[in-house]
């Protein structure tokens, strides 16, 4: 398993790196993954990368005498990484000394003297109490995108509502009280400036990014597969998504194109009763599975997200030109768009508009709202008093506009 918590060991003796490695693979490998490296620069250059990635170190092995860096040093540096990893020493008799010293200085748990043989008494027993201590407080870290940033940002808001309707699992870190999301900033060099950041499973990262552009890295821009096409969707909400079901499953090339996410208004809705063949319910985002794998299974292609810019004819065909110039030829066309809401007019409303104010019924911003008050205007789409699924929420609602922001 790759989201193993890792065990990294550091030597500039191969000989003796491989002796530690083979003895601590044979005893720990089913619970952790042992990485090693000779070069102590190398070592340094990986710890950044695996933060970024949300890697979990439960201990740091190394030798104190090294050419590039001594171990205490390099242990001061893991320290900023990994606070919470174990970091044991091996040092030679000559080594004592400093291994002391280093119990102050970097708060080490142990100095092992080699050699360790037979490891059954001189390794095993120490690494054993060391791992065990350290599984006490051991919270496996998230791995996957995620999104730093402010709670009432309309660019934040943006990445998160693009990856949840894509139905695309990530972390939320809010500035304002996430020390790991400020540990994050200053180990890239990055600044308040720059947010918001989408750190990628990868351990790449991206600043204010566009939509496209996380598009890009996630493998969400397809490229067209044919020349032409007997049917080209414009709009992936429930409609849509029946309409590529049905076109695929007669056999058509059918093309799928959405602007932001699958579903539809639909898509982000929590619960929804009145749908045909499903007499207890789903949410929106279970919907949209089951609606994506069907058309996938039958052969629908789909480019999200994407715009349409223009439909011309040519030669008997439909053209769609596309916003970033792509021209799609096709026999036919289904327009299935859906609806826009409805806006307030009300001064101020537009500068608020997906930073603090937000339309329809989506769960992106719902955990951000716990403990505050939440207005709610235009009641009347409210069909029963279903209770609340974040209880701590203080909700008033109103029928008629909002007079003043």
């Amino acid at each position: 398993m790759t989201n193993l918590p890792l065990i990294f060991c550091i030597d500039d003796d191969a000989q003796v790196l491989r002796a530690i490695v083979r003895d601590i693979k044979n005893k720990y490998r089913e619970k952790y993954r042992v990485v090693s490296t000779t070069v102590v620069k190398e070592a340094l250059d990986s710890l950044l990368e695996m933060k970024n990635k949300g890697e979990t170190v439960a201990m740091f092995l190394t030798d104190q005498r090294m050419p590039e860096m001594d171990g205490v040093t390099f242990l001061e540096h893991a320290r900023k990484f990994f606070p919470d990893a174990k970091r044991v020493l091996l040092t030679a008799y000559s080594d004592t000394d400093a291994a002391i010293k280093a119990i102050n200085t970097v708060q080490l748990d142990y100095y092992l003297v080699k050699p360790w043989d037979p490891p059954e008494e001189k390794l095993y027993p120490i690494i054993d109490e060391l791992l065990d201590e350290w599984q006490g407080a051991y919270r496996p870290e998230f791995r996957g995108i995620k999104v730093l940033g402010y709670p009432y940002s309309r660019d934040s808001h943006a990445v998160k509502d693009f990856l949840a309707g894509n139905l695309i699992p990530y972390q939320w870190m809010d500035i304002q009280t996430s020390d790991e999301g400020e540990q994050l900033l200053a180990l890239n060099k990055l600044t308040r400036a720059n947010l918001p950041v989408v750190f990628m499973e990868d351990g790449s990262y991206l600043c204010k990014p566009g939509i496209a552009d996380i598009a890009a890295k996630v493998g969400m821009n397809p490229h067209i597969k044919h020349d032409m096409y007997d049917v080209v969707i414009i709009g992936a909400g429930p409609a849509g998504l029946a309409a590529g079901v049905y076109g695929a499953s007669e056999g058509l090339k059918t093309l799928l194109i959405e602007r932001r996410a699958p579903g539809g208004q639909a898509g982000t809705s929590s619960r929804i009763e009145n749908y045909l063949g499903f007499p207890t319910g789903l949410s929106g985002a279970e919907l949209t599975r089951r609606a994506i794998t069907q058309a996938t299974r039958l052969g629908t292609e789909f480019i999200t997200p994407q715009s349409v810019k223009d439909i011309k004819q040519s030669g008997g065909y439909n053209k769609i030109i596309l916003d970033d110039g792509r021209e799609i030829n096709t026999r036919a066309i289904v327009i299935t768009t859906g609806v826009d809401y409805r806006k307030l007019d009300t001064k101020g409303v537009a500068d608020f508009t997906g930073a603090g104010i937000y339309y329809g019924a989506a769960m992106t911003e719902a955990t951000a709202c716990k403990g505050r008050d939440v207005f709610i205007v235009g009641v009347a789409t409210l069909r029963d008093r279903r209770p609340c699924t974040f209880p701590s929420l203080r909700v008033t609602c109103s029928s008629s506009s909002a007079k003043k922001i």
